[in-house]
């Protein structure tokens, strides 16, 4: 039902800052950006459910937090660079969304580079 939700809330902001547009550019972007929030909230209320469900996956197999924790951490970069860029994107500004996209890249290569040394560390050991 969310997605549905997300979805009618998404087409009305669209259609309505479409409107909006040759009178208040300025309104109609501040439209989509607080319909933007709106969907990303009704998709965070369905994250719960799935940090549950991955943490049980975790116990199962044994896996170290770390990794899940990490996981985690490149997903939410992931979200976070993408919805900015794409608001930046509609805004007119297509530079400054490139750019946070750039940034949110290099995030996930810092967050990630643990996991890489520690999978570099593992190859050692099986090489020897």
């Amino acid at each position: 039902m969310a997605v549905v939700q997300a979805a009618l809330l998404g087409l009305t902001a669209v259609l309505l800052a479409a409107q909006l547009k040759p009178l208040k550019p300025e309104y109609a972007v501040y439209l989509v950006l607080a319909a933007s929030i709106g969907v990303g909230f009704l998709g965070l209320a369905r994250l719960g459910v799935l940090l549950d469900t991955l943490r049980e996956i975790g116990n199962g197999i044994r896996i170290r937090h770390v990794y899940l924790a990490v996981l985690f951490k490149m997903a939410g970069i992931t979200y976070i660079a993408e919805f900015t860029s794409g608001i930046c994107k509609d805004a007119g500004y297509s530079a400054v969304g490139t750019q946070v996209e750039m940034v949110g890249k290099l995030a996930i290569l810092a967050v990630s580079a643990p996991v890489v040394l520690s999978l570099v560390e593992t190859l050692k050991v099986f090489m020897e």
